[in-house]
């Protein structure tokens, strides 16, 4: 029974170790992105993205990974400043469903520029063969300033 005890226990340390860990990468991830679209780096948001990615924007549309990437291109998601405030990462299998708020200054042609704008969000990253990719993101205005 002492036996059964130690693999039970070390069954759970190493599923909470390996959560932890997926914690950490999806953080680093998330602020890889934040600073990928602050900058403008569509070369390292496309590497973040699935190529698959819908996302349900605050301008209340649908948008896919071209979407995305042309919006950004254009100065249609231009910010001069990007908090992301990470309030819960919840795992199941190969999924990591981060939920929060962004708080953000849009600049030039970006709707509400000049102003500071909440956010709440939801980001949903699936692991492949590879690496994490951003697969879905739903954010959703709360707060205009």
């Amino acid at each position: 029974l002492p036996a059964l005890s130690t693999i039970f226990l070390t069954l759970i340390l190493s599923a909470s170790f390996a959560q932890q860990n997926n914690e950490t990468e999806i953080r680093k991830l998330e602020k890889a992105l934040d600073s990928a679209i602050l900058k403008s780096d569509t070369i390292l948001i496309a590497k973040l993205f699935s190529p698959q990615i819908v996302v349900n924007s605050p301008a209340n549309t649908i948008v896919k990974f071209n979407g995305v990437m042309g919006r950004i291109r254009t100065g249609l998601i231009d910010y001069s400043s990007f908090e992301k405030v990470i309030e819960n990462i919840s795992f199941v299998e190969n999924i990591a469903i981060v939920m929060g708020k962004e708080i953000l200054t849009p600049k030039g042609i970006t709707a509400n520029a000049g102003k500071t704008v909440t956010r709440r969000f939801t980001d949903i990253w699936i692991k492949d063969k590879k690496s994490w990719r951003l697969t879905a993101r739903q954010a959703t205005i709360i707060l205009v300033l």
